[in-house]
């Protein structure tokens, strides 16, 4: 298993916070290589950086358990257009979770701090041997 997958290598997204199970912080730039014509990052491009930080907290969350989460279900809301060149934050959170399921949310920020995406999702584990 390759860790940073390269999903998040081609995105540049950076995780900047794991302190806190269950919490994890990440950043990236909107790259121009992600902008769709009228020079807005595509939405696909910010739900991979959501999810990437939603399934990072989720993993945290199980604290020591070797499990791959696998993502059920997942709903984004887009609530500010991202110019190129734009800094993000995604903030994730499992608001509550168990042995075999954590629920997540996600926010994206700018750097005016101004929300740009929201997220849920759903996380299912299972042992990894």
């Amino acid at each position: 298993m390759q860790v940073p997958p390269n999903s998040d290598l081609e995105l540049g997204a950076v995780c900047v916070d794991k302190s806190v199970p269950g919490r994890t912080v990440w950043t990236m730039v909107a790259d121009e290589r992600f902008a769709n014509p009228a020079g807005l990052l595509q939405g696909g491009f910010l739900c991979a950086f959501i999810d990437t930080a939603l399934g990072s907290a989720a993993v945290t969350f199980v604290e020591g358990r070797r499990v791959f989460a696998s993502n059920a279900e997942l709903k984004v809301s887009y609530l500010a257009p991202v110019p190129v060149g734009s800094s993000l934050r995604c903030e994730a959170e499992v608001v509550s979770g168990g042995a075999r399921v954590a629920f997540v949310e996600a926010t994206v920020t700018n750097a005016e701090d101004k929300k740009v995406a929201r997220a849920s999702s759903t996380y299912l584990f299972r042992d990894r041997t």
